[in-house]
């Protein structure tokens, strides 16, 4: 699996969007910075994602993350890549005994897939949207994300790279 946070709140996030000419769209602008977070864990061959939407990112709340993880796959084990989060390398970070967890090379973003799946949930659920309050964007994650868990065939096309194949068959 391939672990990340991402980072969702109130402030817009322009896109590109289609309109018939000579309409040009409006899109209103909000600049209030409030957030929450979601920690997912995509399995790429899979297709299957596990997330978890937090008010704070700290070791508290990866550990309970890694706690989900390991309850919902408990006859697994589980060889979690991740960045170098200092959350990730805590020495508090609790770790059940069915997850290793091994870093990505520092500065390598582009090495992760789930990078991709908060991409393509920013894309899909939040584009040119501004939101009156913090609970609104949680909905719209509680909506989103298991809409795109749903979607196996659709994690699998993001998330299932050449070289994640290969290093999993490799692993038989």
């Amino acid at each position: 699996m391939f672990q990340d946070e991402a980072r969702f709140g109130r402030m817009v996030r322009i896109r590109r969007c289609w309109s018939p000419a000579p309409a040009r769209p409006s899109v209103p602008n909000g600049y209030e910075r409030e957030f929450v977070y979601v920690y997912g864990a995509v399995s790429p061959l899979q297709g299957e994602m596990d997330w978890m939407i937090c008010r704070e990112m700290n070791t508290e709340r990866m550990s309970s993350f890694l706690q989900q993880v390991s309850a919902a796959h408990p006859e697994d084990f589980i060889l979690m890549v991740l960045d170098g989060a200092s959350s990730h390398k805590a020495k508090q970070l609790l770790r059940p005994e069915n997850i290793r967890l091994v870093a990505l090379p520092p500065y390598s973003p582009e090495l992760n897939p789930q990078e991709h799946v908060w991409d393509e949930l920013r894309e899909k659920e939040f584009p040119n949207r501004v939101f009156n309050e913090l609970c609104a964007v949680v909905r719209q994650l509680e909506q989103g994300l298991p809409r795109m868990t749903g979607d196996r065939a659709g994690l699998r096309s993001l998330t299932a790279w050449p070289w994640i194949i290969s290093l999993n068959l490799n692993a038989n």
